[in-house]
């Protein structure tokens, strides 16, 4: 009979597919809605933030968080770290952390109880499709269980050691409304079929909890821990990105939106994913090299200037882009009278008048020297630009310190579309209002100093600075005072959308 018992309560046994077969089944023991100890939980210790593994033996198998303390321990058998945890201090509710069932410890009877489901919730928040449609104009308030007050999708992230400048993209991301209202559910993107082996999908599934936890409604604390987000983006990156050390949010913005089109089927063509229809634009550019002749009379790529070289046979090339890069104009290199450095300012139409298909800018290399001019095709329904600020040579990085100044609502870029009357009739609306602000702090490099952004709350219609915890609301004005780094902008809604995400099958 010990035998039995003993072969009963086992290690495993603690596999959810052998429910049925217990002798303590969920509901079939009376003390499954009458458990004694459920005013034992502690929500205020509450975290499901980090990653999923046993405190004890470092499993990610079959794991069970203790709501006594918040500590995850592995199994509920007899020999079981939970188990033994349960016997050692006395706690005895425990959560299954993939099945979301509740269990009293060491009795080993499954919990059934209304009152818990505030628990599941915060693990796994779900979004219904009318809540999802009533984000953009939602302004109410959530209490936290500390009764500190929040807006959903305005929560500060924590920055384990230095991952500020994965953090700001996060939030900003947060904010691009048809990227956010298709990963809070998840249905939209668990089908997707990926190689067997393949990693990448991690980094999808992963920006889909933290989105889901970012405009929860109901949380316990008015901030995340994108813990787990992380640890995916080192390993799917293989470490070229890491939570240890500072990084160029540029960069990782690049690869993050690459990494995740790649993941949800895109290739080359702007639609073929989720990501692609977001923030895809396509541009003409338009290259020809400097050619000159030596003293033999042989044409040579040019290495001068545009006055000592004829310009040769002109290419035409289409191209995709994710974000525009913006040139800044060189810094000015004395002081003024005060001895103080001037800080000069620079309209932002002139950073975009790069694109407008008539300015030619000269790009040398170790080898040739090519004239090129761009010109947009395609206004994508969010557009990304980056501020070139920072420049590399062979002793140090120098940061341009040039202030961008901008409006922050109603930016009208038509002039830098293609004059084609096909292109131009593809876009009725090219008015764009700014939504996300990345700016950078401090010490010249973009591994250095730290990095902040400025989010509008479209249901509030008030702007936020947020840097990793600290979170507080900011006036307009304050924004172009700034030196930005990376911008998000939306494209006006009153024209026909092409947003919609979709999965291609």
């Amino acid at each position: 009979m010990a035998a039995a018992v003993k072969r009963k309560y086992s290690d495993s046994d603690d596999d959810e597919e052998n429910e049925p077969t217990r002798r303590v089944r969920g509901g079939s023991d009376a003390r499954s809605r009458h458990c004694p100890y459920l005013d034992t939980i502690n929500r205020s210790l509450l975290d499901f933030d980090f990653e999923k593994l046993c405190s004890v033996s470092l499993s990610h198998l079959n794991v069970y968080a203790c709501l006594v303390c918040g500590k995850y321990f592995q199994g509920r058998g007899q020999k079981s770290h939970a188990y033994t945890h349960s016997v050692q201090v006395d706690h005895h509710v425990f959560l299954n952390l993939h099945t979301l069932k509740f269990y009293c410890l060491p009795d080993n009877y499954e919990v059934i109880d209304s009152s818990l489901d505030d628990i599941k919730y915060v693990l796994n928040p779900t979004f219904k499709t009318d809540h999802i449609q009533q984000l953009d104009g939602a302004s109410k308030q959530s209490r936290a269980y500390d009764s500190t007050m929040y807006l959903p999708g305005i929560v500060g992230l924590n920055n384990i050691k230095a991952n500020d400048y994965c953090n700001v993209v996060l939030q900003a991301l947060s904010h691009v409304s048809p990227l956010r209202d298709f990963f809070l559910q998840e249905e939209n993107y668990k089908d997707i079929k990926r190689p067997p082996g393949d990693i990448m999908f991690l980094i999808v599934q992963r920006f889909g909890e933290l989105m889901r936890k970012l405009w929860n409604p109901r949380n316990f604390k008015a901030h995340v821990s994108p813990h787990e987000m992380l640890q995916a983006v080192v390993l799917c990156s293989k470490k070229r990105f890491q939570i240890t050390e500072q990084g160029d949010p540029i960069d990782f913005l690049s690869w993050f939106l690459n990494a995740m089109h790649a993941s949800m089927g895109g290739n080359k063509k702007v639609m073929s994913s989720s990501v692609g229809k977001v923030f895809r634009g396509t541009m003409k550019i338009y290259s020809r090299q400097l050619i000159t002749k030596d003293d033999t009379g042989e044409a040579k790529v040019s290495e001068g200037t545009e006055k000592e070289a004829e310009k040769g046979p002109e290419t035409v090339t289409t191209s995709p882009f994710m974000y525009l890069t913006l040139d800044l104009p060189p810094p000015p290199l004395f002081q003024d009278e005060y001895e103080q450095n001037i800080i000069p300012q620079v309209p932002l139409a002139n950073l975009l008048a790069k694109f407008n298909g008539e300015t030619e800018k000269e790009y040398k290399s170790y080898k040739d020297s090519t004239l090129k001019r761009f010109e947009l095709t395609r206004l994508p329904p969010y557009l990304i630009l980056y501020v070139k600020r920072f420049t590399k040579n062979n002793f140090y990085v120098e940061k341009n310190p040039t202030i961008v100044t901008f409006p922050v609502k109603n930016i009208d870029l038509r002039e830098y579309l293609s004059k084609e009357p096909d292109i131009q009739k593809k876009h009725p609306n090219t008015t764009y209002d700014l939504i996300a602000n990345i700016v950078h702090d401090g010490l010249p490099g973009a591994g250095k100093g730290t990095y902040r952004v400025h989010i509008y709350h479209k249901g509030s219609g008030q702007w936020y600075e947020m840097q990793d915890l600290h979170v507080a609301d900011i006036l307009p004005q304050m924004i172009t005072l700034s030196e930005s780094y990376i911008q998000i902008w939306e494209l006006r809604k009153d024209q026909p959308a092409d947003t919609d995400i979709t999965v291609d099958s």
